[in-house]
């Protein structure tokens, strides 16, 4: 679902859950029942520079809390560029006139004062563009809409820092690599559910550093529309590992559950559509930033529930003997037996400490075949494997241990020397 803006012969798109096309929105305000409050974009042809904007009528419906919000986020903005390509046209800031939503009747919203008021529209691998900065001097970028855990992290990484939200992992990596950022913090692992398996690939086929890592307690919260109660919820949507995390909960409840791609998104998509038998897990801030009310604090089954976040940058940092440092590294080895435990061996023999060991089938070559002229041809996963441990690259012990490494591997790549996390932080 988008809203769409003509200007002159030119087209832009804002893909979101909150929006649908001028067409749809006309549809969906006859069919929905009377008294849901609207917002309705005005159509009218506006001159913009040398250009001429076009609009039409759209429509979405929403909770009169998100509109609340909604109202509040444009009286602090001092109004967004529109980005098309490589050239940004502002549009000026009009005057917000709304009628009030117990009327039963639409809200009149201008196209351009919507398009200010909306939270930020996060990347895409098809659609990397930014506004303009917006006067802070770091931009980090992270998987997931405003109110996720990642945007959490960033905020916990780099305190005063403009984050930029993506819808794909992949599309944070590129973000960083094309200068639009300066930063990505994104997942690596949870204490429950492990390995997020598509950041490791993803660390091997982009060429940015770890320059730090984040570790962060999640706290999940059950919300819904305001005035909502427990006991009117049929279904809970959710990522898929934040539904995992509050199984206990949730059978408890006895509502159905329904996987969305991330925990704010969906704070985010019931606020939108003002969904009265549906609830979110998320955190509190997504609570706060889409005007839901928090039913139930702290579901998660597992109260030691921590993620781990990679803080990643272009250049690598300098490593150091002055605080802990741990490295991490990529390797493949040759075939033959007992070659991973004299890999493993590099690190025992100087009493390096091993944190994290990880291993994925290569995606090129997974495949290793082995002809035995005894029993036939054989084949095996071909792995790479990933490994955390606790020294600078500045620690000769650590450049003796690669060094020996490099005896056995047939490939060794040097993700980054970083600064370890020394404490938890809370969402």
């Amino acid at each position: 679902m988008s809203l769409k803006l003509c200007l002159g012969n030119q087209s832009f798109a804002f893909k979101s859950s909150v929006f649908v096309n001028a067409m749809n929105g006309e549809m969906l305000e006859r069919a929905m029942p009377k008294g849901l409050p609207f917002v309705r974009t005005s159509g009218r042809r506006e001159e913009v520079g040398s250009s001429t904007l076009v609009c039409r009528a759209s429509a979405w419906p929403a909770s009169n809390a998100f509109l609340q919000k909604v109202t509040q986020i444009g009286s602090a903005s001092n109004g967004d560029a529109l980005v098309a390509g490589n050239s940004p046209t502002q549009l000026k800031q009009e005057d917000l006139s709304m009628q009030a939503p117990s009327s039963g009747r639409a809200m009149e919203v201008s196209t351009s004062q919507m398009v200010s008021l909306h939270l930020p529209k996060p990347l895409s691998i098809a659609d990397l563009t930014l506004p303009p900065r917006g006067g802070s001097d770091v931009r980090v970028a992270y998987q997931g809409v405003p109110g996720a855990y990642s945007e959490a992290a960033a905020a916990k990484a780099y305190p005063r820092c403009e984050a930029v939200p993506c819808e794909q992992f992949e599309a944070a990596f590129s973000a960083v690599e094309l200068w639009l950022a300066d930063r990505a913090v994104l997942p690596i692992e949870n204490s429950l559910g492990g390995s997020i398996h598509r950041n490791y690939d993803l660390l091997l086929r982009h060429r940015l550093h770890i320059v730090g890592e984040v570790q962060l307690t999640v706290h999940h919260c059950l919300m819904a529309v305001p005035g909502v109660k427990k006991k009117e919820l049929q279904r809970v949507v959710s990522h898929p590992q934040a539904l995992a995390q509050c199984e206990q909960t949730l059978t408890k409840l006895g509502v159905a559950r329904e996987a969305v791609d991330d925990t704010a998104g969906a704070a985010q998509f019931i606020a939108a559509h003002n969904l009265r038998d549906t609830g979110a897990v998320a955190s509190a801030r997504a609570a706060e930033i889409y005007g839901l009310e928090i039913l139930m604090d702290g579901i998660q089954d597992d109260l030691d529930n921590v993620t781990r976040f990679l803080m990643l940058a272009r250049e690598p940092i300098i490593p150091s003997l002055d605080r802990k440092f741990k490295t991490s590294i990529v390797f493949t080895l040759q075939e033959g037996p007992g070659v991973l435990f004299k890999a493993l061996s590099a690190f025992a023999l100087r009493d390096i400490n091993l944190t994290k060991i990880e291993s994925r089938p290569q995606r090129k070559r997974p495949l290793r075949v082995v002809d035995d002229s005894n029993n036939g041809t054989a084949k095996y996963f071909d792995y790479l494997f990933y490994i955390d441990f606790e020294a600078s690259m500045a620690d000769v012990r650590a450049q003796n241990a690669l060094s020996n490494l490099q005896e056995f591997a047939t490939f060794l790549r040097v993700l980054g020397s970083y600064p370890m996390a020394m404490s938890l932080m809370r969402a």
